[in-house]
């Protein structure tokens, strides 16, 4: 008897489109892939590093409508700009302020974002009595180093699992080199980094920790924290990541300057993060033959765009930013995030920093959240 195994012309119909089916499903995924990456820095970078953002409470509380769908579109990590430092989360001896953390953790984890904490351990924003005695007094090393214990077993302890890195110490070295002589150091000694990661590791073993710095391009700063992290290294004291933050001008510091930091913290074994970036297009006092009056308002030529941005200075942060992020694609090897402090334009800290009440233009979106063309050329060279 013969077996007839010729498939049917009906068979061979269904075969063909479920083929048919299945490419043209794989092109759709591709094409909507594509279309998704040409609209959003995280997945234009998803291979590279993450790419992050600052937020404080509305952002992430939805009071600002236009806000959550940007950071949901282009951002896959956050970081709080305030809501975790020591005078807002820990106010008096037995008071914490949980409740906004709570919310930007919620947030960050219902879109499924690298969630840092920032910072367990600075010189500012730290309430007086954090460093007294009832009295007023400074207090003793070994109470001190308690209260900070107490502090970050608290807090970090109580979102062990959900933040996924700590800047556990803050800006602890000078620009000239050598330690900030600050309340820290004078009352506890150097060793108070060294406390600081320990408890940290305590508190939050599966987080990473991070040492956070500005201006670690300038050679004597960045020596004195490779000191500082060899330090933590030789005595088995667990540092995951350097971050460096980029508070940058229109013109310094060259990538060059960037990029010997980069290579020099990298090599170290630590994680590189590029935190806190954003670029000051307005005048410092130095910069201009004119003294900021005691009262009235911002004189013009320290506060220059009030109205709005120039196309040449447009123009000028596009370049800038290009050239910061080819200098990061050169070392995605090495850059595990790239975080912006702050959302758009008009939420930025540098509309009064240095000098309050001033029309600033730092970041990739302008006043009313729309993408500037410093956004293009970042997205340009995503592609490239």
């Amino acid at each position: 008897m013969k077996h007839n195994h010729s498939i049917g012309t009906n068979t061979w119909s269904t075969l063909l489109l479920i083929l048919f089916l299945i490419i043209t499903g794989c092109i759709n995924e591709q094409q909507n892939q594509e279309s998704s990456d040409s609209n959003s820095l995280s997945n234009s970078y998803r291979y590279d590093y993450k790419i992050g953002v600052a937020l404080n409470h509305s952002q992430v509380a939805g009071e600002i409508p236009q806000a959550t769908p940007l950071i949901r579109q282009h951002f896959n990590s956050i970081t709080p700009e305030n809501l975790l430092k020591w005078e807002r989360v820990h106010p008096n001896p037995d008071e914490y302020n949980f409740t906004p953390v709570d919310t930007f953790v919620e947030f960050g984890e219902e879109n499924e974002m690298f969630i840092i904490g920032h910072t367990l351990i600075w010189h500012s924003q730290v309430p007086d009595w954090v460093f007294e005695t009832e009295n007023g007094e400074a207090i003793g090393r070994d109470e001190l180093l308690q209260r900070m214990r107490n502090h970050i077993q608290t807090v970090a302890g109580r979102y062990q699992g959900r933040i996924d890195g700590w800047d556990v110490v803050n800006e602890a070295a000078l620009d000239e080199g050598g330690m900030r002589e600050s309340k820290w150091y004078q009352l506890v000694g150097e060793d108070y980094v060294q406390k600081a990661f320990e408890y940290a590791d305590e508190a939050a073993p599966g987080a990473e920790l991070y040492y956070n710095d500005y201006n670690l391009w300038i050679p004597e700063k960045r020596e004195t924290v490779i000191a500082l992290v060899k330090n933590l290294q030789e005595n088995n004291i667990r540092i995951d990541g350097v971050g460096m933050q980029a508070h940058l001008k229109i013109d310094t510091p060259s990538v060059e300057m960037m990029e010997e930091s980069i290579s020099a913290f990298s090599e170290l074994g630590l994680k590189v993060m590029i935190t806190e970036l954003d670029i000051d297009l307005l005048p410092r006092e130095e910069d201009v033959d004119i003294e900021l009056p005691e009262d009235g308002p911002v004189p013009e030529a320290l506060n220059p765009f009030t109205e709005y941005l120039p196309d040449s200075m447009h123009q000028e942060l596009a370049n800038r930013y290009s050239a910061l992020f080819e200098l990061f694609q050169k070392h995605s090897d090495k850059i595990e995030r790239v975080t912006f402090w702050g959302l758009n334009d008009r939420q930025s800290w540098l509309n009064n920093f240095p000098i309050r009440d001033r029309t600033n233009y730092p970041l990739l979106f302008g006043r009313e959240f729309e993408a500037k063309p410093a956004y293009e050329a970042v997205m340009e060279v995503a592609k490239d």
